[in-house]
C-alpha cells in the first residue's frame, strides 16, 4: 500500500454529507505510516462520479476514465480527507494515480486545510 494508489472500501457508517458506501479512495498517507504494521490506519480521499461534484473547484480533482485504472470518470474530494482503518479496504489495488494527478490532489489538500 503506497501513496496514490486506489483502493475500493467500505465508508460505512458515516453520517450527514460525509461519503459514504463502498467506493474507490485514493491513498494519501505517508508511506512510512502505511508500511507499518502497527499502524492500523490509513488516510484517504473518497472518490464520486455524483453529477454536482462533476465540476472544477479548489478542493477537488476531476479524473479521467482509465486514471489510475479507474472504471469511469469521477472526482476525487479533498474536503473530505479521511483516516479508517484498514480493514475498510475490500479489494486490492485497482491502480495508482499519476505524479501530475497526485499533484492536483495535493495543492487540492493544501486548499482545504489551507497549508499555503
Amino acid at each position: 500500500m503506497v501513496r496514490g494508489e486506489i483502493y475500493f472500501m467500505d465508508l460505512a457508517p458515516r453520517s450527514g454529507s460525509e461519503q459514504a458506501g463502498r467506493r474507490p479512495c485514493v491513498i494519501v498517507s505517508h508511506d512510512v505510516f502505511t508500511a507499518n504494521p502497527r499502524w492500523r490506519s490509513v488516510t484517504v480521499v473518497p472518490l464520486t462520479t455524483a453529477e454536482r461534484w462533476q465540476q472544477a473547484s479548489p478542493t477537488t480533482v476531476q479524473l479521467e476514465s482509465g486514471d489510475g485504472n479507474l472504471p469511469r470518470a469521477c472526482t476525487a474530494l479533498a474536503h473530505q480527507v479521511t483516516t479508517l482503518d484498514k480493514s475498510k479496504i475490500v479489494e486490492p489495488a485497482i491502480g495508482h494515480l499519476a505524479e501530475h494527478r497526485m499533484a492536483a490532489l495535493e495543492t487540492a489538500l493544501a486548499n482545504y486545510l489551507q497549508l499555503r
